[in-house]
């Protein structure tokens, strides 16, 4: 695998409201389009931070100027805002776009994470539909939550299955002021009806104990219609990252496979699949090499060749890593590249797009790899 092709898909404007970009995602569109999203703020995480839509209609090698599609929308009569935006194309013309909302009246001024209690503000999940492949949008919904889920984290775009089902990725959360400790898990949700109702959640990575966390599970469909998820897994006790683990799953993700310790770490992108099945999975690297890496695999459940990667990015200073997990998660803020995620191109090739930059002023960059 090579590298062709490298850019920027969003260039930050510092001391603006355009000075970090992140939440990087790329959709390829039935007409030879690609349609990206990505989040933009004046700081990582912010009461200020919107979604921006890019189009390509020359397989990543240039993007238009951004667009806002989305005003902040008010849920239950609270204000928040947008924190990421994945699409899915139903039909030709026909998207499904699902975001992960914040509030941020309840707590106001509070930070994402509360580093004291591990826990998070209010998040919601919400839907919305276009019929003019995204030039406008319906009112947004909500996915209604159990109460057991907590403030839900969307980790992955909406999958079509192969029965014709979504599946939607969840990471359940605590709330604000919850001193408990945290049994975090990811979980799968299914809907029959294109989104307008969904099933009760199917767990897809869980430690009972408390003590791994599966964070960011990154998903893709296989053509065979096998589904593998990818988890940035961490380790409480000894506050360190773990190798990426992969399960899969045969029947739609209702249930799952043994997690198998892939032999990298540590943050996963969604996998690009193509359409032989091959599959480039593109991954942070933040505390051994600080890069990001990809490489490729034969099938979903196949390995990554070492023979095959190739280092997308290279950062230009090592990071530190914290003892205590509040206080890692606290500091995400100033961590200067990661999020990739990986999207299989008309052309045969696979963009990678991903943030990276300076802690005050962080660009969406794109490499274009050819397997």
């Amino acid at each position: 695998m090579q590298i062709v092709a490298s850019g920027l898909l969003g260039k930050a404007e510092p001391e603006t409201d355009r000075a970090n970009l992140t939440f990087p995602s790329v959709t390829a569109l039935a007409d030879g389009s690609l349609l990206a999203t990505l989040r933009a703020g004046d700081e990582k995480d912010s009461p200020k931070e919107r979604i921006a839509f890019y189009r390509s209609t020359d397989n990543g090698l240039s993007w238009s100027a951004p667009s806002y599609p989305f005003e902040p929308p008010a849920v239950r009569g609270t204000g928040g805002t947008l924190k990421l935006c994945y699409i899915t194309e139903l039909a030709p013309n026909r998207l499904l776009a699902a975001a992960m909302w914040v509030d941020r009246t309840t707590y106001p001024g509070k930070p994402l994470f509360n580093a004291e209690t591990e826990g998070c503000l209010p998040m919601v999940i919400l839907l919305a539909t276009s019929n003019d492949n995204g030039a406008s949008w319906t009112a947004w919904r909500e996915v209604p939550m159990p109460e057991e889920i907590g403030p839900a984290s969307l980790t992955s775009p909406l999958m079509r299955l192969s029965d014709g089902r979504l599946a939607m990725s969840i990471e359940t959360n605590k709330s604000y002021l919850d001193r408990s400790k945290w049994l975090q898990r990811a979980v799968f949700f299914h809907s029959a009806d294109e989104g307008r109702s969904w099933s009760g959640p199917v767990t897809v990575a869980e430690d009972p104990t408390g003590r791994i966390f599966n964070w960011d599970l990154r998903c893709a469909v296989a053509p065979d219609g096998r589904v593998g998820s990818f988890a940035w897994t961490y380790d409480t006790e000894t506050a360190s990252y773990l190798n990426i683990h992969r399960r899969i799953s045969t029947d739609g993700g209702m249930s799952w496979s043994a997690a198998e310790d892939l032999g990298f770490a540590d943050q996963a992108a969604r996998p690009a699949v193509l359409t032989d099945g091959r599959v480039v999975l593109a991954w942070v690297d933040r505390f051994g090499s600080q890069s990001i890496r990809a490489r490729v695999a034969q099938s979903i459940d196949a390995p990554f060749a070492a023979v095959s990667e190739v280092e997308v990015y290279a950062h230009a200073r090592a990071q530190a890593a914290s003892s205590d997990t509040g206080d890692m998660l606290a500091s995400m803020d100033v961590w200067s590249f990661g999020l990739p995620s990986a999207t299989a191109l008309p052309d045969g090739d696979v963009l990678v797009v991903y943030y990276a930059g300076e802690p005050k002023a962080l660009d969406v960059r794109w490499a274009k790899l050819r397997v």
